[in-house]
C-alpha cells in the first residue's frame, strides 16, 4: 500500500465508520474503480464452440475431408463432414440456449453485500462495490473484493478455495482479505482496494471451483468407452495402411476407407451428454433447482445416502422462544440478560434474533466478545460495570450447548447429586424428546476479559448457571414426502446436525423416519477408532453434537464403504461435507458459502424439488444408456466387418454408405431415444456388463451373417452371369457395388431393429433390456424404414449414396438374412447363451 493509503486506513480504523457517500461511489465507478466484474456463469460462448468442434476426432474427420477434397472426391468429402458437422452444430446450439437460462437464473443467487453508504448499511449486488467502499462481514458472507480489515473484532476465514488448506485463518484489524474466501466466524468490516479483473475472484474462480468437477460413473465408463474404441481405430488405421501399401490402392480411396474407420470413434456419445446434461439443468430451472455442475443431475440418480444437515435443512431455522427454565435465577433476570445479549452481540444469528424478538432491549457497550462457533457451540460476551449498564448485567454472559458450558461451570452447580442440576437435567431431556434446542445461559459477575482465539477461546471458571432456554424450530412442510420418497427409491436418509441427538431424533421421528433410530453424538465419535467409525457411519441415521470436520468425516467414510453420497445443507459449518460429497446441494437462503460449493442449489429452499431432480437424473441415465448401446453396438458391428472384409481382400463398405448407416441406425434414433427417455430406478450392476449383454450378440450376428450376404449376394451375380470365378474375380466387375448396396441395407435394418430391442414394446421384443411398453421407438424404426426403401426407390437419392438397385431374388436374400438376424438375436438373448459361455453373469 502507498503512504495515502496507509493514512487512509489509519483514519478508518480510528474514526467513526461511515463509507462513502453515493456521490464519491458514483464518481469512483465513472473512472474505471467499479468492480466491473460478470457474475459467475456457466461455459463462455467460446468455450462452448472450441469444445464441441475442436475434438480430436473431429480434426480428424474433417482433415480426411478436406483431403478427400483435394483429390477431387467432392461428394464424398462432404457427406464426411456433413454428419458431424450437424452434430456440432445441433450441440453448439442447444448449449447456448441452456447457457443464456441458466445465465439468467445464476443471477439470483449472485452473492451480495452490505456497503455503509453515508454511515447507513445498504445491500448492494458486486458490480455497485467501488474502491473504498467499507463493506460488512458476518458468519457465511463471502468477501466479494480484495481488501484490508478495518474494525477491531476478530474473525476467522475459509481460504480453502483459494489455497486448497481446510484450516480456518484468523484475521484482524490490518489484515489483507481476498475475495473467493467467506467468513466463517466472528465479522467486522473491511475496506475494498482491489476490484473487477484485479481481484482474485475474478483471477481464480476457475481454480477454485476445479475440485468440485466429480466425473459421474455414467461419464468414468463413457471415457473408457471412448479411449478403447480410439486404440481399437488406431490400430485397424495401421492395417489400413499396411493393405494399402501392398496392394497399391490409390491414395483417394486410402483416404476414403481411413474416413469410414476413423468415424467409428464415438465422439458424438460426449456431444450427447454434454447436451442432455444442459437440456435436463434448463428442464428442471421451473421445479425451482439451479445447476451450477452440469452433471449434478444425473448424480442424484446414482445416490444411495442422503445426509441432511437439520437446521435450515430438516427445519425452517425460524426460530422461536418456547420456554425458560429457571436454574440459580429468577425468569425475570433471565429473560433481561437474554434480551440485553442479543441485542448487544456485534455477530448475530438466528438464534439472537427469535431472543430479540421475544425479549426486546436497548443494546450496551461490550467490553469484550467471543462470537459462536459450530465448533465450540457457544458465545459469550462482556459487559462492563459502568453507570449506564444495570448492575444485573454486569459481567460474562455465556450462551450454548449445555454439555460444552458444563466445563465452565462451578464444581457444586455441575455437581450431578444437586437437586437443582438433576431438575436441569430432566428439564433438558424432556425439551429434547419434544424436538426442542436446548441453550444453558452461564454468568460469572466479575468483569473479566473475553480473548477470541477462535475455536480454543476459553470461558473463565466459576459460571453459575442461571437457567435453560429453549427454542423450537418447525420441519419444512414437504420434508416427510421427500424423505419417504427416497426411502421407497432405496435411498437411506442421515440426518447430521450439530445439536442435541435426541433433538434431532425427536425431529427425525416427526418427518416419518420411524420410532426407533440408531443414535450417536459427536463425542462418541470422537472415541473411535476408523474401523468403528466406519460401522457406525453405515449403521447409525441420527448424528448429533457433531461439529463441522465430524460431518466430513462421516461423508468421507461412507464413499469409503463404496455408498454415493448426497449431502444437503444450508451453513457454514456444512461446507466441508458438501465439498466432500458425490453431490452437494444447497438452499438458496443458506450462506453465500455453502452455495458457492453446490453442484446444485434449491431456489425455493424446497425439497419437493428434489424428486423431480431425481426423476430428470434418471431420465438422463436411461437415454444415455440406451444410446450408448446403439453407439457401441453399430461401431463395434461395422469394425468387425472392416476386419473381416481384410479377410476377403475387399472393402465392404464406401464413405456414402457408411455415413447412410450411422445416420439411420444412431443418427435419429440417438435424439428420439434422448427426449423420450423415462425415469426409473437406476440398473442394478455393473454399466460394462450390461453393455456386453446387450452389444456382444449382435454385434457377432451382424458381423457373420452381414458377409455371408456380402458374399452371397456376389455368389449369386456370378452364378446368374454363368461364370466360374471366385468372388475376387467378381469384386472386380459391376457386381460388386450391388453386394455392398445389399450389406449397407442389411446393417441399416438391423440397427433399426436395435432400437426396437432398447425399448421393447411388448414382451416378444424382450431380449437383453426390460419391457418398456413404449411404442414410440417402434413406430420411430418403421418409420425410418420406409423413408429407407423410399429413397432406395429414387435413382437420384441412390446414386448419391453409391447404392445400387438390387433384383428379386437379392432382396429375397436380404430379407431372408434380417430374419435369420432377427430371432436369433432375440434367442440368444433370451437362453443368455454368451452369460452361460463366460460362466459370468453379465445382466
Amino acid at each position: 500500500m502507498t503512504a495515502s493509503s496507509d493514512q487512509a486506513l489509519s483514519h478508518r480504523i480510528t474514526a467513526p465508520l461511515s463509507g462513502l457517500t453515493e456521490q464519491e461511489a458514483r464518481k469512483r465507478h465513472a473512472l474505471g474503480e467499479g468492480n466491473a466484474a460478470p457474475a459467475p456463469t456457466s461455459r463462455t460462448y467460446q468455450q462452448i464452440f472450441f469444445e464441441n468442434v475442436f475434438t480430436f476426432i473431429n480434426l480428424c474427420l474433417f482433415g480426411l475431408g478436406a483431403t478427400l477434397a483435394i483429390l477431387g472426391r467432392v461428394g464424398d468429402a462432404l457427406i464426411s463432414t456433413a454428419v458431424i458437422s450437424l452434430n456440432v452444430a445441433v450441440s453448439v446450439v442447444q448449449e447456448i440456449r441452456a447457457k443464456r437460462t441458466l445465465d439468467r437464473i445464476a443471477l439470483l443467487t449472485r452473492p451480495t453485500a452490505v456497503v455503509l453508504r453515508e454511515g447507513k448499511e445498504r445491500a448492494v449486488v458486486p458490480d455497485e462495490l467501488v474502491v473504498g467502499d467499507v463493506i460488512k462481514l458476518g458468519p457465511g458472507d463471502q468477501i466479494l473484493v480484495d481488501g484490508r480489515i478495518i474494525s477491531s473484532g476478530r474473525m476467522a476465514v475459509d481460504e480453502s478455495l483459494l489455497t486448497g488448506e481446510a484450516d480456518l485463518v484468523e484475521k484482524s484489524q490490518g489484515d489483507e482479505a481476498f475475495s473467493g474466501t467467506f467468513c466463517v466466524t466472528g465479522g467486522g468490516y473491511y475496506v475494498a482496494e482491489r476490484v473487477g479483473a484485479r481481484s482474485l475472484a475474478n483471477q481464480m474462480t476457475a481454480s477454485a471451483r476445479a475440485p468440485r468437477r466429480v466425473l459421474t460413473p455414467l461419464q468414468r465408463e463413457i471415457n473408457l468407452v471412448v479411449r478403447i474404441a480410439l486404440l481399437i481405430v488406431v490400430y485397424m488405421e495401421f492395417l489400413l495402411v499396411l493393405t494399402s501399401v501392398l496392394k497399391q490402392i490409390n491414395l483417394a480411396d486410402s483416404v476414403e476407407n481411413s474416413t469410414i474407420v476413423a468415424g467409428l470413434v464415438p465422439n458424438g456419445l460426449f456431444l450427447s451428454i454434454a447436451v442432455a446434461y444442459a437440456l435436463g439443468a434448463v428442464r428442471i430451472l421451473r421445479f425451482g433447482a439451479l445447476v451450477q455442475q452440469s452433471n449434478a443431475i444425473e448424480s442424484l440418480s446414482h445416490v444411495d445416502v442422503l445426509c441432511l444437515d437439520k437446521t435450515g435443512t430438516l427445519t425452517a431455522n425460524r426460530l422461536h422462544v418456547a420456554e425458560v427454565f429457571p436454574i440459580n435465577a429468577s425468569e425475570a433476570e433471565i429473560t433481561r440478560a437474554l434480551g440485553a445479549v442479543a441485542a448487544s452481540a456485534s455477530s448475530g444469528n438466528k438464534t439472537t434474533e427469535a431472543i430479540g424478538a421475544a425479549w426486546p432491549s436497548p443494546a450496551y457497550p461490550l467490553t469484550s466478545e467471543i462470537p459462536f462457533s459450530s465448533v465450540r457451540k457457544w458465545s459469550a460476551v462482556a459487559f462492563a460495570a459502568q453507570a449506564e449498564i444495570p448492575s444485573s448485567l454486569h459481567g460474562v454472559f455465556a450462551l450454548g450447548a449445555p454439555e460444552a458450558l458444563a466445563p465452565s461451570l462451578r464444581d457444586s452447580a455441575r455437581d450431578s447429586r444437586s437437586p437443582a442440576w438433576q431438575a436441569a437435567s430432566e428439564r433438558i431431556h424432556v425439551f429434547a424428546t419434544k424436538g426442542l434446542r436446548v441453550l444453558l445461559v452461564a454468568h460469572v459477575p466479575q468483569v473479566t476479559t473475553l480473548v477470541d482465539r477462535g475455536d480454543t477461546s476459553e470461558l473463565p471458571s466459576g459460571m453459575e448457571p442461571w437457567g435453560l432456554l429453549a427454542l423450537s424450530d418447525e420441519l419444512r412442510p414437504e420434508v416427510g414426502e421427500a424423505l419417504s420418497a427416497f426411502m421407497q427409491a432405496g435411498v437411506q436418509p442421515k440426518i447430521i446436525s450439530g445439536d442435541n441427538p435426541e433433538t434431532v431424533a425427536a425431529l427425525a421421528r416427526q418427518a416419518g423416519l420411524g420410532p426407533t433410530l440408531e443414535v450417536v453424538s459427536g463425542p462418541e465419535l470422537e472415541q473411535m477408532r476408523e474401523a468403528e467409525f466406519d460401522d457406525v457411519a453405515e449403521s447409525a441415521t441420527i448424528f448429533g453434537r457433531i461439529t463441522p470436520r465430524q460431518k466430513e468425516q462421516l461423508v468421507r467414510a461412507l464413499r469409503r464403504r463404496g455408498h454415493y453420497v448426497a449431502m444437503i445443507g444450508d451453513g457454514v459449518n456444512d461446507v466441508l461435507s458438501l465439498k466432500q460429497a458425490d453431490l452437494g446441494i444447497a438452499m438458496r437462503s443458506g450462506s453465500q458459502m455453502a452455495r458457492y460449493v453446490a453442484d446444485v442449489v434449491l431456489m425455493q429452499d424446497s425439497f419437493a424439488v428434489l424428486a423431480p431432480t431425481v426423476a430428470e437424473g434418471q431420465r438422463i441415465l436411461h437415454g444415455m444408456q440406451d444410446i450408448l448401446k446403439l453407439f457401441l453396438t453399430r461401431i463395434s458391428t461395422i469394425g468387425l466387418v472392416i476386419l473381416s472384409s481384410l479377410v476377403v481382400g475387399v472393402f465392404p463398405l464406401e464413405l456414402r454408405q457408411g455415413s447412410l448407416v450411422t445416420f439411420f441406425s444412431v443418427g435419429v434414433p440417438a435424439i428420439a431415444l434422448a427426449v423420450w427417455a423415462r425415469p426409473g430406478p437406476a440398473p442394478q450392476g455393473r454399466l460394462i456388463r450390461r453393455l456386453l449383454h446387450f452389444i456382444v450378440p449382435p454385434m457377432l450376428l451382424t458381423g457373420v451373417i452381414g458377409l455371408l450376404l456380402f458374399v452371397g449376394i456376389l455368389w449369386l451375380r456370378l452364378a446368374q452371369a454363368g461364370a466360374t470365378g471366385g468372388a475376387t474375380a467378381v469384386a472386380s466387375t459391376d457386381d460388386f457395388p450391388v453386394a455392398q448396396s445389399a450389406l449397407t441395407m442389411f446393417l441399416v435394418m438391423c440397427g433399426l431393429l436395435l432400437v426396437v430391442f432398447v425399448e421393447p414394446p411388448t414382451p416378444w421384443w424382450v431380449g437383453a433390456n426390460p419391457l418398456s411398453q413404449d411404442h414410440r421407438p417402434a413406430w420411430l424404426a418403421l418409420s425410418m424404414m420406409v423413408v429407407f426403401f423410399g429413397m432406395m426407390a429414387l435413382p437420384l437419392l441412390r446414386g448419391w449414396f453409391a447404392l445400387s438397385a438390387l433384383s428379386l431374388q437379392e432382396y429375397l436374400l436380404l430379407a431372408a438374412a434380417i430374419i435369420i438376424w432377427l430371432f436369433t438375436v432375440r434367442a440368444v438373448w433370451r437362453t443368455r447363451l454368451l452369460s452361460r459361455y463366460l460362466s459370468v453373469e453379465l445382466e
